[in-house]
């Protein structure tokens, strides 16, 4: 099915792409790679009658450091890249694991970070990881640059609270104290994750401090709060052991949804069994099935 027809606009500046959303409003939707926004709108699920098509402004590309060890990531910086990037390898290597596993090759040259976090698809790996970082999302528009965490930017299902005159000019990254370490593990069909969990392990204390985020199985990522206060400053295996006693009752209060990825209470076991294995290969341990 084709989508219905729009007027395709192609600024070469952050000012110019700004004027066309301002000039537009709820009717414009910024075009980064496309392997979200075309597909939706070929298959009618959003309809705009103006794409503003930002792949030519060059200062919204690459990666570079920020002081403390953090990164900023240009929004069209594609997945691909982030995989192989030498800075994210250096300090986010568990980023860029995930990255380098995004659905197929296809996806992850043509996909990018910015058009991923601002079209809200539920079912995406990059949010759960990048929330556990608290990653922020500095946006531009008329009135002023704005900065917003990324947990708070994703709304639920395609929803976010970016404004329609606003653009995502960069995603930032925190640094993580030396030894941090994050993995993520997913699984779903159709190269989509049906739920997908990070875990980022900071050194502290005999342990560490852990941070988890499920993701994909309902609007958008979910802390384990007791998994997370019952782990920290524990040595390995009695922090895997209190990861035992408190993930099921973290995975039952999510508000899973049921569709086609699978039903609620199948998606809130996969979180079990799957920060199981995020956070062994986290600590460096064999993961268990």
């Amino acid at each position: 099915m084709l989508p219905a027809r729009f007027e395709l606009h192609r600024p070469r500046s952050i000012d110019e792409a700004i004027g066309l959303l301002v000039e537009h409003g709820d009717d414009a939707a910024p075009f980064a790679g496309g392997t979200e926004l075309l597909v939706a709108m070929k298959s009618r699920v959003v309809r705009f009658g103006h794409v503003v098509d930002i792949k030519r402004i060059e200062a919204l590309r690459g990666v570079c450091a920020r002081e403390g060890g953090g990164i900023a990531i240009g929004p069209l910086t594609t997945h691909h890249q982030l995989a192989f990037d030498p800075l994210v390898r250096e300090r986010l290597p568990g980023y860029a694991e995930l990255s380098g596993n995004i659905a197929n090759i296809r996806v992850r040259i043509a996909g990018t970070l910015g058009g991923n976090l601002c079209f809200a698809e539920p079912h995406a790996d990059p949010p759960a990881m990048l929330c556990a970082f608290g990653a922020q999302m500095h946006l531009a528009s008329p009135r002023g640059a704005r900065v917003i965490a990324l947990e708070q930017f994703l709304e639920g299902e395609l929803a976010t609270a970016r404004a329609d005159d606003e653009l995502l000019v960069r995603i930032e990254v925190p640094g993580v104290p030396a030894g941090t370490r994050a993995r993520y593990r997913a699984f779903g069909h159709l190269e989509r994750p049906a739920v997908g969990v990070a875990a980022i392990a900071v050194p502290f204390e005999a342990g560490h401090r852990w941070r988890f985020r499920a993701g994909a199985l309902c609007g958008s990522p979910t802390a384990l709060a007791g998994v997370e206060h019952a782990m920290e400053g524990l040595p390995a295996l009695e922090a895997l052991q209190a990861l035992e006693r408190h993930v099921e009752a973290d995975a039952q209060a999510i508000e899973a949804h049921d569709d086609l990825q699978g039903g609620a209470d199948y998606k809130r076991h996969l979180v079990t069994v799957l920060a199981r294995r995020a956070a062994r290969a986290a600590l460096g341990m064999k993961e268990r099935q």
